[in-house]
């Protein structure tokens, strides 16, 4: 008995394999791993978002300001501008009125004469004459009114002429104040905006900065009463050394530092010998902002560290307060308040 059989090729595709679908999934799994690894690799290669350093948002205010001070500047002179031609206006305006009214009375005397010429008509001059003595009267009358509205048409033409010159310069004028308005809108307009640019990058300045016009910024700052101090003494700079002064308009080198300090809630005597004994003693290289800064053996000088070998300090008669670095006197130490 014959059996009917499939060549052995014909069995091996007909037959499904369970092998590549093995594969298949495995390959899968595989690149699902690989590509969990790539993403992770990814991730962990991405950058980090580092804060702007205090030198950096220095630098954008230093920016900012570039473009504010001259639209400051160029505020200020359009509103010096707009104030001068207001001025102008307003003067221009005066004189305008007493034109006008004076049109108005000479255009007033022109109907007038207009109004009782029509009224009475001519019938009333021919009267006239015919019940006068002298032939010419009529003439004469009518020789006068024509003059008489001559001249009043010479006043009224000669004050509108004025006039006209007076409104046309008030128009522009008028003009000219109209754009320089505009213009200072939006002139305070850009200025408000770079102000408020401005305030953001100083707000965004870290809490360990303090940055006070007449020092350089100072970063590290750790403590609020080190931060107060800072500020306090700074702003003082530029004001006058006078011998045993302890402010506000004046200091001398122990009367800044206590002046400082007393702004931030902590006492410290006047006198440089007594404030080295209320601070903790501190070496230099543990120094930090806010420190006081002692000169000479016998610690006759003294002002408050700034970091980075900086100081504020009331240098002397002639020299008001001022930073200065602290290598050109000889340090005797550092010390702490508080």
């Amino acid at each position: 008995m014959l059996v009917a059989t499939m060549p052995p090729h014909r069995h091996a595709q007909s037959q499904p394999s369970a092998r590549p679908a093995g594969l298949r999934r495995v390959v899968q799994r595989l690149l699902t791993v690989v590509a969990a690894v790539a993403v992770g690799a990814g991730m962990l290669a991405a950058p980090a978002y580092a804060a702007p350093s205090p030198e950096e948002i220095e630098a954008a205010i230093d920016k900012q300001w570039e473009q504010l001070e001259p639209t400051i500047e160029e505020y200020n002179k359009v509103r010096a501008q707009l104030k001068v031609d207001r001025k102008k206006s307003a003067e221009l305006g005066k004189k305008i009125q007493p034109l006008a009214l004076e049109t108005e009375m000479a255009m007033n005397r022109v109907s007038d004469l207009a109004t009782r010429h029509y009224i009475t008509g001519p019938s009333r001059d021919l009267g006239a004459l015919l019940v006068s003595t002298k032939p010419g009267n009529l003439a004469e009358q009518l020789t006068y009114l024509d003059r008489l509205a001559a001249s009043e048409r010479k006043q009224v033409e000669g004050v509108l002429a004025v006039r006209r010159k007076y409104d046309s310069e008030k128009q522009k004028l008028d003009a000219t104040i109209a754009a320089e308005a505009k213009k200072e809108k939006e002139l305070a307009a850009k200025k408000t905006q770079i102000n408020a640019e401005i305030k953001r990058l100083q707000a965004s300045m870290p809490k360990t900065s303090v940055s006070v016009a007449g020092c350089p910024t100072v970063n590290g700052v750790v403590s609020s009463a080190a931060r107060k101090a800072i500020q306090t003494a700074c702003a003082q700079v530029g004001k006058p050394y006078v011998w045993g002064a302890d402010g506000p308009s004046s200091f001398d080198c122990s009367g800044l530092t206590q002046y400082a300090y007393k702004a931030a809630g902590i006492y410290l005597t006047h006198h440089t010998g007594a404030q080295w004994n209320e601070g903790r003693a501190v070496s230099r290289s543990e120094a930090r902002p806010g420190d006081l800064v002692f000169f000479f053996s016998d610690l006759h000088h003294v002002g408050l560290y700034l970091g980075g070998n900086l100081m504020v300090h009331a240098p002397r008669t002639g020299k008001p307060v001022q930073t200065q670095n602290i290598n050109y006197m000889p340090v005797a130490g550092f010390r702490r308040p508080g």
